[in-house]
C-alpha cells in the first residue's frame, strides 16, 4: 500500500520559518521523482518544487527561501520554508512521480499570518 504522509505545517508569522516532511512506504523512493504542491483557497494547484536525483527546480515566487531536499535512507522528502510570506499560505501537497503512475500525499496547511 502506497503511503504519502506529510507534517510540518502549522501557524507562522510573517518572516517565519517552517519544515514539511513527507514520509514515504510502498514506492521505490530512490527512483521517484519528488514534489511539493501547494493549493491556496480559490487558485489552481501549482507547483512550488521538485527534486530528482541531484537536480532541483522551484516556482520563481519560492527562489531563495524555500529549499527542497531528500533522504533517501528515510524515504522522506522535505521542503524548508523560510522568509515565509502571507502569499504561501496554502494546503501544501506531497507528490511522487514514477514511470507507471504518480501518488499524492493528504496535505499539510500552512499559515502564514500575524
Amino acid at each position: 500500500q502506497v503511503k504519502l504522509v506529510e507534517s510540518g505545517g502549522g501557524l507562522v508569522q510573517p518572516g517565519g520559518s517552517l519544515r514539511l516532511s513527507c514520509a514515504a512506504s510502498g514506492i521505490g523512493f530512490n527512483i521517484a521523482v519528488m514534489r511539493w504542491y501547494r493549493q491556496a483557497p480559490g487558485k489552481e494547484r501549482e507547483l512550488v518544487a521538485g527534486i530528482s536525483g541531484g537536480s532541483t527546480n522551484y516556482a520563481d515566487s519560492v527562489k531563495g527561501r524555500f529549499t527542497i531536499s531528500r533522504d533517501n535512507a528515510k524515504n522522506t522528502v522535505y521542503l524548508q520554508m523560510n522568509s515565509l510570506k502571507p502569499e504561501d499560505t496554502a494546503v501544501y501537497y506531497c507528490n511522487a512521480k514514477l514511470p507507471a503512475r504518480e501518488y499524492w500525499g493528504q496535505g499539510t496547511q500552512v499559515t502564514v499570518a500575524s
